[in-house]
Order: structure tokens, then sequence, then C-alpha cells
């Protein structure tokens, strides 16, 4: 890869994969895996191309569209779309990179990739943003579909612009298929889709507890710290305060807001800063208000994990790269057993590395780290699910998906926590490492399915 630019977001994701795997005896007793890595590293197409649109004002804008499509060996291509200024190659190859082994540990059939724009949503009317949703979707309808890639929302694509992207491509192609997930209710969206990330993410978080504490233990009565205000933060905070967690904190991109009373963040706040976001309004707003002033701290430019006082479990729901190596020794300081990512390769290396000393060193009595492919997997599950019941025309109840995905996140701790066990031994009264487990058996997954469908001899 030296012959190519730059690539910090995808280099870390590769090589975070790549020396679990070679620290590991996976390549002892499967050496023909080597191969299998550097063949997967490279995406099996990268789709660029322009997005042409009108303001409000009549005049032309121009920003560049992407579909990164990775990898197809276990179902069509599936990853989310992100509508941001910050989206380049990088971010997006890491991001599909990540998402082939999440995918592959769901269990489901979908292949690996991200999409999306470096078009900025805020400030922008709803027409603006509809014009550039039909724009874009005029140019990448051409290279998906649903045996062929099917793409999801991601940060600044919403249910709104799904609908607006899917009424683009049912024109351009004269066809109703289940070519987006994240849909409408009623036009073939499958139930509790939004808040299936962050339940998936509690889901999970609950397997961890219930497992190092012999089953004694559970949300109930913990202090959690969560980033994020979007759907992760959201409803992982809702879901954790019904199995009677008290919330801490919730962040933006311009600071953080900490529970000053014992309540905590509670649903009712939590609903009001749903609308905010909605209306892409700051968190700002609630602490300066005068019903919340009291109740809440508002610290501006800070993330959560250095100002919460103490906290038994983080769960970073933003953005890449959200919690520092300082960061992660505040958190261990601040008393955390458990921190699981919502967001994608939430942590830092350096932090991950701290969280894998600590699990190493203190046993039992460690901060046990997951990584967003496990930890994170439910929203791409609910999205599979979705996938599922438009081919068969069907539509689940909320109780029949709420039931799979509670399945497909227990079926996924428990293949890494397996899986560690079998190629990373923890030591006597030592916790096995989630990290290495859930990237060794997303790996393994994808690489035995390339083999056989010859990708490399």
């Amino acid at each position: 890869m030296s012959n190519l630019p730059s690539e910090p977001e995808f280099e870390q994701a590769y090589q975070e994969l790549a020396s679990t795997l070679e620290n590991s005896t996976l390549f002892k007793k499967n050496p023909e895996y080597r191969r299998a890595l550097q063949v997967s590293a490279i995406p099996e197409r990268i789709i660029q191309f322009r997005v042409t649109w009108e303001n409000d004002k009549g005049e032309v804008q121009v920003n560049r569209g992407f579909r990164v499509q990775f990898n197809s060996a276990l179902g069509p291509y599936k990853g989310g779309l992100r509508f941001h200024p910050s989206v380049n190659l990088s971010i997006l190859k890491f991001l599909g990179f990540e998402q082939i082994f999440k995918n592959a540990l769901t269990g489901l059939s979908m292949g690996g990739a991200k999409g999306g724009a470096d078009f900025d949503p805020k400030g922008k009317s709803d027409g603006e943003i509809r014009k550039f949703c039909v724009a874009f979707m005029r140019e990448l309808n051409k290279h998906i579909g649903a045996d062929t890639d099917v793409p999801a929302g991601d940060i600044g694509v919403s249910p709104r612009e799904i609908g607006w992207m899917f009424g683009a491509y049912r024109a351009e192609k004269n066809r109703w298929e289940g070519v987006l997930t994240g849909k409408g209710g009623n036009w073939g969206g499958s139930l509790i889709r939004p808040e299936a990330t962050g339940y998936g993410l509690v889901y999970y978080v609950q397997h961890m507890i219930q497992y190092a504490s012999g089953g004694k233990e559970s949300f109930e009565g913990k202090r959690v710290a969560i980033s994020g205000s979007g759907n992760v933060a959201q409803y992982a905070a809702l879901k954790a305060i019904e199995l009677g967690a008290t919330i801490v904190s919730l962040s933006d991109s311009k600071g953080c807001i900490i529970a000053t009373d014992e309540k905590g963040i509670t649903p009712e706040l939590v609903h009001i800063i749903a609308d905010l976001k909605v209306k892409r309004k700051a968190l700002t707003e609630i602490a300066e208000s005068s019903e919340y002033k009291q109740k809440l701290k508002y610290i501006d430019g800070a993330r959560p994990w250095k100002n919460v006082e103490k906290v038994d479990v983080a769960l970073p729901s933003a953005t890449q790269n959200e919690v520092s190596g300082d960061e992660a020794e505040a958190l261990i300081k601040a008393g955390a057993k458990f921190i699981a990512e919502g967001s994608n390769m939430g942590c830092t290396q350096d932090a991950i590395d701290i969280f894998e000393k600590d699990r190493k060193e203190k046993k039992g009595e460690a901060i046990w780290y997951a990584p967003g492919k496990a930890a994170n997997a439910g929203g791409v599950a609910v999205s599979g699910l979705e996938m599922a019941q438009n081919s068969a025309r069907l539509k689940w109840t909320s109780e029949e998906v709420d039931e799979k995905l509670k399945g497909i996140m227990k079926a996924c701790f428990e293949n890494g926590l397996e899986t560690a066990k079998e190629y990373v031994a923890p030591a006597e009264g030592e916790f096995p490492s989630l990290v290495a487990g859930s990237n060794i058996a997303g790996f393994k997954k994808v690489a035995a399915a390339m083999l056989d469908q010859g990708d490399w001899w």
C-alpha cells in the first residue's frame, strides 16, 4: 500500500485487525488465511462520481459522491451512506473494511460496503437536501440493487433522506425492491430499525456484565456514560434506563452534558434531545434552559470521559477515535468496568492498548473492552432482517424483530468470547479478549467464504 496516498483512518482499521490476527494462533492453524488478509484489504470496487444540484438561489453546486464496495463473499454489499463534509476515501474505506467483519458477525448473508458524499446538510433547506438526494441517487442507482448492494443511512442520512433516495431509485429503475434499508414503516421498513444499534449495544453489554459477574449483576444500578446524542446514543440511553441504569452523560460535536443530580438524564430529556437533533440544534440549548440548568453541567468543547466522577459502563456512540489514551486512563480511574463501542472505531489504538493491558494485569477487576464491529452490529443486523422481510414481502412485529435482535447480539458475544478462548487463550482469571475474538471470528468466516469461491489460491 506504499504507492497510495496516506489513508490514516483506513490504515488504523487495517493494522488493528492485522495485529490481532498476527498475535493469535490463527495463521499457525490456517496458514492459507494469511493471503486472505492481503486480498480482503483491497476493495472489490470503488465508485467515485460527481453530484451536481441546484440550491434555493438557482446556483449550481457540486459535490463528490462515493461507494466503496469492499467484499461480497458473504452476500450483497451492505453498509451505510454518510453525508458530511469530512467524507473522503480513507474514512469510507475504514468504515467499509470494518463493515465486512461486523456483517459477518451477525450471521446474516451480507457483504461489506460504505458510501456517501462530502455534502454538508447543516444550513441547507429541506428542498436543497431533497434535490441533493435525488441527484446523488441518479448516479448511485447504476451500481446498487437488492441482490447487488443495499445501502442504509449513516451520519447525515436519516429515514427522511432514505425516503427521497428510494423515490429517486424507483423512478430511475421503474422497480420497487428492497434496495435501501431504514425505510419508512409503511413502505417496506422494519420495525425497531431506528432503535436497533442502541438497543443491540445495550443487549451486548448486558451479556458482558452477566458473564463477568457470574450472572449476579445486570444494568440495574449501573452508572453509564454515553457520548453522542444521535440515534445510537438516544436509544442506548433509553434501553439502559429501562434496564435500571442511570445515564450520566451525552454529548455533541460542540461539548458534553453531565448530569448533576442522582436521577441522571431521564427518558423525557432524551426525547427533548431527539427533537433538538431533528432540528439540527446543539445541546447548549438544553443546558442553558431554566428547567435543566440546575440538573446538568455543560462543558464546552469536551467529551464526557474525563468529566464523569464515577462510572461503571462507558458507551462511546458519536464518531471514530473519540476515546484517547488519556481518556482511557481517566475512565479506568473513574471505576469503569465495561466499555463497548456504539460508534465505529470509537477508541484510538492507544486507548485499546490501555484497556487490554488493564484486562491482563487486573484480571477479574479490570475494565473489559468490546469493539464496535461486535457491540454495534445491532443496526446492520436489523437492516439484514429488513432485507429478509422485503424479499418475502412480509412485515414482522416489533416483538419478533426485537427477539431476533437479542438472539443475534447474544450469538455475536458468544462467538467472540469462544473464538478468543480458542485462538488467544486467556490466563487464569483473565477475561477473554473480545477485540481479538471478534476480529478473528469475523475474519475467519469471510476468509473461508473467499477461499471456497476461489478469490485467491
